[in-house]
């Protein structure tokens, strides 16, 4: 197969808005696209994103939809991300004014596109929102949260699916040069305990010039000036990253890891952002700093290259817009 170098498509002002508004609050943030375990083209016998539904999940003991017409912002009352970060919130699972996209992404654990993991969606999953306002019984984790909400789905929507593999365009995530990584992806060393209650954080140092973090999760980080995004985390796969730009919706595509490293890294890395038409409210763009592309090949030593995998996939076959109650 002949690979060439990827064309990127340029940010969209509704992803900038979503970036703006995140990292405009406080730095290091998580930043729900960058939080994502690898759920494409790799051993998905264990994740619930590609897991055919069962009879016997978990349900809630009493939900509520409400289609949402307003123009109010979305609301959720714990994040909705792919990653297992959440507070206590009880049995209470409430969201308001959310796309049906973005419920179907929490429950199926869901990054990038999920027209790729889900093709046969219908347009409305986009456009019509939703709230609801769900209690369980005790005080579930957040896989169990999702179990619940691909109960609801089936029950309420009649979501109904059936597993495939398909052979379809990706980018793959592939060294610049051969056996050589960028200066700012290092070898991750066990010798102390990455930033959590539990134990105490890494120093930042000039070698690795990261905050206090969890590990195994890329986080917004400060940017050097505005118009620029950063982001960097401590002991990130690089399936972990590729999953996290899957899940980067300016990509038209799935995007998979095949640098042929195993090996977990501390990176960090900046871009500015190139986006079509006007830029939303607050952002001035920086013309001066490099493309998401520049910053992967300069920064961390990695390329997009345009090929095809085999993906697991879950065809919807059924979905219907739900009665209100």
């Amino acid at each position: 197969m002949r690979n060439h170098a990827a064309k990127l498509p340029k940010q969209s002002t509704r992803v900038l808005l979503t970036l703006i508004g995140m990292v405009a609050l406080a730095a290091p943030l998580a930043l729900s696209w960058l939080v994502a375990p690898e759920l494409r083209a790799q051993a998905p016998a264990t994740q619930l994103a590609l897991n055919s539904p069962t009879a016997d999940r978990p349900s809630f003991e009493v939900a509520s939809i409400k289609l949402n017409k307003s123009s109010d912002p979305t609301t959720f009352n714990f994040p909705i991300g792919a990653g297992d970060a959440m507070r206590p919130v009880g049995g209470l699972f409430s969201v308001t004014n959310m796309p049906l996209r973005n419920i179907i992404t929490f429950a199926y654990k869901l990054t990038g596109d999920i027209q790729y993991l889900m093709p046969g969606l219908p347009d409305w999953v986009n456009s019509e929102r939703f709230d609801i306002q769900a209690r369980a019984a005790g005080s579930p984790k957040k896989d169990e949260f999702r179990l619940m909400v691909q109960s609801l789905l089936a029950d309420r929507f009649k979501m109904t699916m059936h597993h495939e593999t398909r052979q379809i365009p990706v980018f793959a995530l592939v060294l610049s040069k051969a056996g050589k990584t960028g200066p700012q992806l290092i070898a991750h060393t066990d010798d102390a305990t990455c930033g959590s209650p539990a134990g105490q954080p890494y120093p930042s140092t000039a070698a690795v010039p990261l905050p206090a973090m969890p590990c195994n999760a890329l986080l917004a980080l400060q940017p050097s000036g505005p118009g620029r995004f950063r982001a960097g985390g401590r002991k990130v796969t690089l399936q972990l990253l590729a999953s996290s730009f899957s899940g980067y919706d300016n990509f038209d595509r799935p995007i998979v890891d095949r640098t042929g490293l195993a090996d977990a890294f501390d990176l960090w890395f900046e871009w500015a952002p190139q986006i079509t038409g006007t830029p939303p409210p607050g952002f001035q763009p920086d013309p001066t700093g490099p493309s998401i592309q520049a910053a992967l090949q300069e920064q961390l030593g990695l390329k997009l290259e345009s090929q095809t995998a085999p993906v697991d996939v879950m065809v919807v076959d059924r979905l219907e817009q739900p009665s209100e109650n």
